[in-house]
């Protein structure tokens, strides 16, 4: 490749975005960054997440310093740099323009599912916190700017058949396909913020993708009401959903 590719894996909590991620740090090409913008998050919201003060201290607090880094030299001269983002963590007076620097491609799931999961921790969780408007919101941006919709990813598709769909996510950004994405040693990584302790115990034991189960989660009234107002949101980028010949 002559040119590295940058890129940026926008997802909303409670997702595979950490397997994702451990997928692609085990390519031989391929450097990683994990959630850069989490810190300025915590401070311009407030919000008390678990290790806040920990986490604040472990990365710039202005946004502006972390796209210089993000939009700057790869790590070790690699051919990829993978970025993991939390859709939440773009807020609202951020601005978007850096992100045609970049290679943005995104994460979903069904809101029910991600309801399901996340309400275990935050039971009264608010509909910023879960990220599919934020996830709208980058998606229309890049999409205006590539005059196309940019690579999305329906977290259940890549479950179902991981190969399949990392080969054709492969295929649609030019890179070759690595067998080493299916397969991961266990454990913590040193690319792993400091907030892993805390929300990452599953995937460090984790080897490869969690087989798919079929999961149609039972939701109180306020998680479905929650979830329908996260739906249009979930549709209109699940319509560009990557296919290969199995889930078409």
């Amino acid at each position: 490749m002559s040119q590295a590719l940058r890129l940026a894996m926008w997802s909303g909590p409670r997702n595979i975005s950490t397997a994702m991620m451990r997928s692609w740090e085990n390519r031989d090409d391929t450097a990683v960054i994990d959630e850069p913008l989490y810190a300025h998050y915590l401070v311009a919201t407030g919000v008390n997440h678990p290790g806040r003060e920990e986490v604040i201290a472990s990365q710039p607090n202005d946004w502006r310093k972390v796209v210089e880094r993000l939009t700057g030299p790869v790590p070790e001269g690699k051919a990829v740099w993978y970025q993991k983002h939390m859709t939440q963590h773009l807020l609202p007076e951020m601005s978007l323009e850096w992100l045609d620097k970049l290679t943005n491609c995104f994460l979903i799931r069904r809101p029910e599912l991600v309801l399901a999961s996340f309400t275990k921790t935050r039971p009264d969780a608010a509909l910023w916190e879960l990220g599919f408007e934020q996830q709208s919101r980058i998606f229309e941006h890049v999409a205006q700017r590539l005059g196309a919709p940019p690579l999305v990813l329906d977290a259940e598709d890549v479950l179902r058949d991981p190969k399949a769909m990392l080969g054709a996510v492969c295929d649609r950004l030019g890179i070759p396909f690595s067998e080493r994405m299916l397969h991961w040693p266990s454990g913590r990584r040193v690319s792993d913020g400091v907030w892993a302790p805390h929300w990452y115990a599953a995937v460090e034991r984790s080897t490869g993708f969690e087989p798919y189960q079929p999961r149609e989660p039972r939701l109180d009234a306020f998680q479905q009401g929650l979830a329908e107002k996260c739906r249009p949101h979930y549709e209109s980028l699940a319509v560009h959903r990557l296919h290969h010949r199995g889930n078409k």
